[in-house]
């Protein structure tokens, strides 16, 4: 045991931040910090987002949901910059009110309808295109397990792994082991089931394939926390196939460029309003002033 070990107090009480990347906009309680209301575009659907895996997610889902023809899925793509704070901006809690994104307003119902949480969001954009949602109801409930299996696994993906072996102020070997070993195990948990099936439900792309790939699949191709190497990810090699047979879907390429605020800038669509957007909009067409 080190000489510093931390002994917690009876009654924790917020009197510094925390340390690492993020620690500007961490804070124990809820609620908009500021006003800001929140731009509208011309399209029903409204997305507030940053291109992190969650907000690829719902990008991957819109684009793919046109791809197939509906026209209805077009959107407005507004960026939310969450080192700046954001999303505690009076508009954003209005939606949000857990402040993370990213979240929609579906202008196309009457009243405007909020959705959050990204679970939420491309169930609910599944059900209302009638699209990437396997119909018969066995394979539905397999669809609905790996969806909502992704949802409780992820948080061990960023919050626990990434934050302790990319963000922490501060290398610590016992957190770092405790999660790559769930990461690690939730690989093989992925592995195995693609290992007689080409995608989560069984032979149909669908959401849960949507919302697991920009974590796990982007993790297994070397584009997360820059730790492809240590958690041996060519060994899952049934992961591999699939990160990489979804990575060269048009639409999860598109997806993965809007609200995209970092990287080549050719691969930066910082706001996305109109399909045109990809050709004439990136980042490196129109600089810090477009």
């Amino acid at each position: 045991m080190s000489d510093d070990t931390y002994t917690p107090p009876k009654v924790w009480k917020w009197e510094a931040a925390s340390g690492g990347k993020f620690a500007s906009i961490n804070r124990p309680i809820a609620g908009a910090t500021h006003d800001k209301e929140l731009p509208v575009g011309k399209h029903p659907l409204q997305l507030y987002s940053l291109a992190t895996p969650n907000g690829v997610k719902v990008t991957v889902m819109l684009e793919e949901l046109l791809a197939l023809g509906h026209e209805g899925a077009e959107y407005d793509a507004w960026l939310i910059n969450i080192g700046e704070g954001d999303q505690f901006g009076s508009g954003f809690v209005e939606i949000n009110p857990n402040s993370k994104i990213p979240a929609m307003m579906d202008h196309g119902v009457t009243p405007p309808r909020r959705v959050f949480e990204t679970a939420s969001i491309v169930l609910y954009l599944a059900e209302k295109f009638g699209a990437l949602i396997p119909a018969d109801p066995a394979v539905r409930t397999e669809c609905m397990n790996w969806l909502f299996w992704q949802q409780g696994a992820a948080p061990f993906l960023g919050g626990g792994f990434g934050h302790f072996y990319a963000y922490a102020p501060e290398k610590y070997k016992y957190p770092i082991d405790r999660y790559t070993m769930e990461v690690k195990r939730q690989l093989d948990v992925l592995d195995r089931r693609l290992a007689d099936n080409a995608y989560l439900a069984g032979d149909e792309y669908s959401i849960a394939d949507v919302a697991t790939w920009p974590w796990y699949g982007q993790l297994v191709l070397g584009r997360l926390y820059d730790a492809a190497e240590f958690l041996d990810v060519t060994s899952y090699k049934n992961v591999l196939r699939w990160a990489e047979d979804i990575d060269a879907r048009p639409a999860v390429q598109r997806g993965r460029m809007v609200n995209r605020a970092f990287g080549d800038p050719a691969s930066q669509l910082r706001e996305r309003h109109d399909a045109s957007d990809f050709e004439t909009r990136t980042q490196d067409k129109i600089g810090d002033g477009g």
